[in-house]
């Protein structure tokens, strides 16, 4: 059975993620499959797993559009909310990608910033560590 390193407070983290005890911040990552209302149902409409605050015109939409038999209508009321969702500037993505980095004491050269633009070391053939 594999071994996995435990990260202080990560349980603690994970599980209160659900309460929405955290104000004013929202740390999030979905690989979730699924359609333009499944992604809205969990991050846009009220009594989603990530929602924090939602907008009645959204909401309403939201059901009308469950509730919709027909395919066009449907798709033109979720093109309807979507663009509800951009307007209203809803979101602010912020991307932290954890890319590898070289440096510290033993390090000779870290390759951070021999490519102009780049924040991560590269290119890695040419990080090196001192000699002992």
């Amino acid at each position: 059975m594999p071994s996995y390193p435990k990260v202080p407070g990560f349980t603690h983290t994970t599980s209160r993620r659900p309460e929405k005890k955290y104000k004013n911040l929202v740390l999030t990552g979905s690989a979730a499959f699924g359609n333009a209302a499944t992604r809205i149902e969990a991050f846009v409409a009220s009594g989603g797993a990530y929602v924090y605050g939602s907008y009645p015109d959204i909401d309403g939409l939201f059901r009308d559009q469950a509730a919709e038999l027909d395919k066009k209508r449907r798709e033109a009321t979720l093109h309807r909310l979507q663009q509800l969702v951009h307007e209203k500037a809803m979101f602010a993505p912020v991307w932290q990608v954890g890319l590898m980095s070289g440096f510290g004491p033993r390090v000779e050269e870290s390759g951070l910033g021999l490519i102009t633009g780049y924040s991560f070391s590269g290119p890695y053939e040419d990080v090196r560590l001192k000699g002992k």
